[in-house]
């Protein structure tokens, strides 16, 4: 069966060029122009990737990729953003989004990036037990929640995925490169602080002192281990 894509755009032109391209490429792909749109389809529709616009009129890809996560849509999104402004990637990174883009792009970097996020979210989970737990912290793999002496902890789709992979890999030194290609998908290393900004952001909720970890353990010039 063919992938199905949701591409939420509301520039016409990008809109159906990126459209078509997908669809050459072999993908199913839906479309909407604005964010209450977006929102409703994504919601309702059985999608292996969301491909979203930051700037859309009615309701903004931000709150869009909010809603979904808060409704518990694990669906990967892919943002796109005009803006070159970290503070609008931080805050997509950090209330759900799995990864971006900045316009204007080039199309065989877009579909780099849709190959591995479409290759990260297909990959089988390994078998593990329901839940893990180290110090006071809780971590339930079915309902997909981290619990700190008891309660909730909120994290991103992304924080999860990577706090899981180092409980699955325990004990392990793992470079960045590792976790880029098994947690984002990078079948290439690029250029990115994006995994020491997602353990920064963990170690904020798992550790008494972020700044003396001691679950998530800097190995210098390697990488990190996890000693839960």
């Amino acid at each position: 069966m063919k992938q199905r894509i949701l591409l939420v755009e509301d520039e016409l032109g990008l809109r159906m060029t990126l459209g078509d391209r997908l669809s050459s490429e072999g993908y199913e792909v839906d479309t909407a122009s604005d964010g209450e749109d977006g929102l409703r389809q994504a919601s309702g529709g059985d999608f292996d990737l969301i491909v979203l616009d930051l700037m859309l009129p009615k309701k903004s890809g931000l709150d869009i990729c909010r809603d979904l996560r808060q409704q518990g849509l694990e669906t990967p999104i892919l943002m796109l953003t005009a803006r070159d402004q970290m503070v609008d990637k931080v805050l997509g990174l950090k209330i759900g989004a799995d990864d971006y883009l900045t316009k204007p792009f080039e199309m065989l970097e877009l579909l780099a990036r849709v190959e591995a996020l479409l290759r990260r979210a297909s990959r089988p989970a390994a078998s593990m037990a329901a839940v893990y737990q180290f110090g006071v912290i809780r971590v339930d793999f079915r309902s997909t929640e981290m619990l700190r002496n008891g309660k909730v902890v909120p994290l991103s789709a992304k924080e999860f995925q990577l706090l899981r992979y180092f409980i699955e890999n325990r004990g392990a030194t793992l470079s960045r490169e590792r976790l880029l290609q098994e947690v984002w998908g990078y079948a290439s290393t690029p250029h990115t602080r994006t995994v020491d900004v997602h353990i920064a952001w963990l170690r904020q909720k798992l550790e008494e002192d972020p700044k003396h970890p001691r679950w998530i353990v800097t190995v210098h010039k390697l990488g990190y281990r996890f000693a839960g």
